[in-house]
């Protein structure tokens, strides 16, 4: 599976998912721009896109929730310790409330792994953040190890953005 992204306007973006009405796509918005995300096994439809393989999936994405992408830059040394972190990660995430999906997407042309979660509203991933579960997982681990500088499998700060799915047209 695979998961492409691309950015732009937000009428751009509506008009790019209309083009492709029988793909599956979500439209989510957030710091100023549109994304627009399309998981599949086919070739992407998009032009010049971000690509990921999914090499980890919970649950089904849907276009009505909070959406979590931790971007995580990792040295080319590094992506198996970090992929392996992943691999024996628990089930603790999944019986959060508000808990809608997850993915782990590998980088096919940089260094950025996304940690994509998909919540039904913001207040569940804060919930999610400041909970133990949370303190126990494999990326609040492997934040806590960089910034104590006892490895070198990151090749610079990871950093959050977030999306909504729905906003309200009038907008």
């Amino acid at each position: 599976m695979y998961m492409y992204f691309t950015t732009g306007t937000r009428d751009f973006m509506k008009k790019l998912r209309e083009r492709h009405a029988t793909k599956e796509m979500i439209l989510m918005h957030g710091g100023g721009q549109s994304v627009l995300l399309h998981e599949t096994e086919a070739k992407s439809v998009f032009q010049t896109p971000r690509r990921y393989e999914v090499i980890s999936s919970v649950g089904k994405l849907q276009e009505q929730g909070y959406f979590v992408c931790n971007n995580v830059p990792v040295t080319d040394e590094g992506r198996p310790v970090f992929e392996h972190r992943f691999s024996k990660r628990d089930s603790l995430i999944e019986s959060q409330k508000g808990f809608i999906a997850f993915r782990l997407l590998r980088p096919l042309d940089s260094d950025t792994y996304v940690v994509m979660t998909e919540w039904e509203e913001p207040a569940d991933y804060d919930r999610w953040k400041n909970s133990q579960a949370f303190k126990q997982s494999p990326l609040s681990n492997d934040m806590k190890e960089f910034a104590n500088n006892t490895t070198h499998i990151f090749s610079s700060a990871s950093y959050i953005t977030t999306y909504v799915a729905k906003i309200d047209d009038s907008e």
